[in-house]
């Protein structure tokens, strides 16, 4: 017997974790397992043809809200080509409504919450029936499977939660990792409740062995892996079991970056110490804040008040050595526009390495979905069930943060244009009152309705600085020249960025550069400025001067010259 594993990342650079699961659990079963991982960028046909000439006898999909479409119309194609191939899903698009997911979709099983042991049932059935006489076990007697019997749906109740423990690690030596994020677990479930998160639904948090998590993370790092995101939904809830891991991920000898999601508000003195001796890089946090409204946060049942997150995370920050993401949540009930640009400057002016904004997404089985009526709350029927409106906030004020959240992400969080966004939040009441008026800026321009060059990112600030704000361009594009300069290539500047060389002046510091009176390497740039750069991104004033920032390409270290 032959399966496809399917999985349908929502990027290239993702890897599933759920199929390889399915297959290090089935390892000592008689059968052939392939692994089959797309995107949601694939063409579909290329996807099919992919799973086709496999031969499988069975199709499984990993179902999530991004790649449901993808998963059942593939699964209509491979029926109608070879109805004899047994289709399953599995996941948690598919868990919560299971029969009648099956009902109307094509497919023979959905395999109905934690799927390991359900999987290894229903594939011991197949692989046992498939031998002919005396096997005489049932389906019916499989619990968490769903399946369509004669065209009857018909649903065995749900599986107990396993132990953790009984879990096989799911990646092997032969796995191609390579630029991939790896998604590696060490416990399940969740001790908070709140409304949005499908977490809410599960009782209780299980663990597993902490020494066979080292190891494991052990044998990630020597296969080379640079980006390890655990799934955890609150890693910290257990704070003696993450000092254990933190602990052995810091005493590595590694450049692995480890990705956590935390609740911050729960660190103690003793986690807080031992993450600020982590090596620069090593760990990044995933904070949670969704609105700074304890009003709102009470609304869905999330008891953390933002005045001890953000202590948390302040302390963190002093060391400078781990990335902080902090998550907000449009359209939470209770919280309208200005709440939420309350939340947001709030969130800003802690200065995280990123602020993630999302838009509430009422998940099948959420206890959020089931007050949708209580709140006014409108939202798409269709994956991935976003929000458009409810009682506090509109369509089109949720467009308008949408285009906020765009300019966020390009700009803020990609942590090169720092110098740019500083000359601009001067001119502004607030961060976000910036960030509105330049994604308005953006959508009036066409900019968000097509792709635009790098460089168009940078032009377009002096686009707006001119028509929008109505201000001489002679300071910002010094300002523009440095980021520019300090993360694209040195030996070239884009039009719009005028050079000014003066070749007597350079001919003396490379002579003096020649002579070792200034220390850079080989790969050097040297720029003239009529600011002070260097006084700019200390205490933000603008100051004209004439002077030269040598730029050494090789340590990406900077030398001014400002008489």
């Amino acid at each position: 017997m032959k399966i496809v594993l399917t999985a349908i990342n929502a990027k290239f650079i993702h890897s599933n974790l759920a199929v390889r699961y399915l297959r290090s659990f089935t390892r000592e079963l008689d059968y052939t397992c392939v692994i089959k991982e797309f995107s949601i960028n694939d063409r579909r046909e290329n996807m099919l043809e992919e799973i086709i000439k496999e031969k499988p006898d069975m199709v499984g999909f990993s179902c999530y809200i991004w790649n449901i479409d993808y998963c059942t119309s593939l699964a209509e194609l491979i029926k109608l080509i070879n109805p004899n191939i047994k289709i399953f899903y599995g996941g948690p698009e598919v868990s919560y409504d299971c029969s009648q997911f099956l009902k109307y979709n094509p497919g023979d099983y959905v395999i109905s919450g934690e799927g390991e042991a359900t999987y290894y049932d229903l594939l011991n059935f197949e692989i046992q029936n498939s031998k002919g006489a005396g096997y005489s076990g049932k389906l019916e007697e499989i619990k968490g499977l769903c399946f369509n019997k004669n065209g009857k749906i018909v649903f065995n109740g749900k599986r107990k939660a396993m132990d953790l423990n009984d879990i096989i690690f799911p990646y092997s030596r032969n796995d191609n990792l390579d630029n991939k994020i790896v998604y590696y677990e060490a416990s399940r479930g969740c001790p908070f409740s709140c409304k949005y998160c499908l977490s809410s639904t599960t009782e209780g948090v299980r663990f597993l062995n902490v020494e066979r998590v080292k190891s494991e993370l052990k044998f990630l790092i020597d296969k080379g892996i640079k980006l390890i995101k655990f799934v955890d939904r609150t890693f910290n809830c257990n704070y003696k079991f993450a000092i254990d891991i933190w602990k052995f991920i810091i005493s590595q000898d590694t450049d692995a970056t480890f990705h956590f999601e935390i609740s911050a508000d729960i660190l103690t003195d003793e986690e807080i110490e031992v993450l600020n001796s982590a090596p620069k890089g090593r760990i990044q946090l995933e904070v949670g804040v969704q609105t700074t409204n304890w009003e709102v946060l009470k609304n869905i049942n999330r008891k953390v008040k933002f005045s001890d997150i953000e202590d948390k995370v302040k302390r963190i920050q002093k060391y400078h050595n781990i990335n902080q993401h902090l998550d907000l949540i449009v359209g939470l009930p209770g919280e309208d526009f200005t709440s939420f640009k309350n939340s947001f400057n709030n969130v800003y002016y802690i200065y995280p390495e990123k602020i993630q904004v999302g838009f509430l997404k009422l998940l099948k089985g959420s206890s959020m979905r089931y007050e949708a009526e209580k709140w006014g709350i409108v939202y798409s029927p269709f994956p991935p069930y976003e929000i458009l409106k409810n009682d506090f906030i509109s369509y089109m004020e949720i467009l308008s943060l949408k285009r906020v959240d765009e300019v966020v992400d390009k700009y803020y969080n990609s942590g090169k244009f720092n110098n740019i966004l500083k000359y601009f939040l001067n001119k502004f009441g607030t961060p976000f009152d910036f960030y509105y008026e330049l994604g308005k800026f953006f959508y009036d321009k066409g900019y968000l309705n097509r792709n635009i060059s790098a460089i168009q990112y940078y032009k377009v600030f002096l686009e707006f600085n001119s028509e929008h704000l109505e201000q001489d361009n002679i300071e910002l594009k010094e300002i523009i020249k440095y980021d520019y300069l300090k993360f694209n290539k040195k030996r070239w500047l884009p039009e719009f960025l005028v050079r000014d060389r003066i070749k007597e002046e350079e001919r003396i510091l490379k002579n003096r550069i020649k002579d070792g009176d200034i220390a850079v390497s080989g790969n050097y740039h040297i720029e003239k400025f009529f600011i002070d750069i260097h006084k700019f991104q200390n205490s933000g004033i603008l100051e004209k001067k004439e002077g030269y920032i040598i730029f050494d390409g090789s340590s990406s270290r900077e030398i001014y010259l400002f008489d």
